[in-house]
C-alpha cells in the first residue's frame, strides 16, 4: 500500500561485503530467503540473528526485535551502566544479551535460527 518503490537487490554489492562471488551471494541470498518463506508458511517461528545489531524474531504474524546493548550504546550515545536507561530498555523488551539461547525468547518450543 501506498507510494513504495522496490529496488532490486544489488547481488554484487552484497557478494563484495562478505568476500565472496556474486554467483555464491545471490545463490546463498536466495536459499535463505526460499527457506524463510517455507518455514514460514509451514507455521514455524524463526529467528534471524544479526550479528552486531540483535535478533529478529519472527512468531506467526508478529515479528519482535531485540537489540544487543552495545548496538544500544552505539545508536543512543547513552551507556548502559546508566541504571534508568538499561531499565527504560529492559521495560520494552527491546535488550537482549549475547549469551543468551535464543529459543528462550520464543514462546514456541521451536524456532529456527539462521545464523
Amino acid at each position: 500500500p501506498g507510494d513504495k518503490e522496490l529496488e532490486p537487490l544489488k547481488y554484487a554489492e552484497v557478494a563484495v561485503q562478505a568476500a565472496v562471488s556474486r554467483r555464491k551471494a545471490e545463490s546463498c541470498i536466495l536459499g535463505t530467503t526460499s527457506l524463510m518463506y517455507h518455514c514460514l508458511a509451514k507455521g514455524e517461528s524463526v529467528a534471524f540473528i544479526l550479528r552486531d545489531v540483535g535478533v529478529l524474531l519472527i512468531e506467526g504474524r508478529k515479528a519482535h526485535m531485540r537489540f544487543y546493548p552495545d548496538f544500544l550504546e552505539k545508536m543512543t550515545g547513552k551507556k548502559m551502566q546508566d541504571r534508568a536507561t538499561f531499565k527504560v530498555f529492559q521495560q520494552l523488551d527491546l535488550v537482549v544479551s549475547r549469551e543468551a539461547p535464543v529459543a528462550s525468547l520464543a514462546f514456541t518450543s521451536r524456532v529456527v535460527i539462521f545464523p
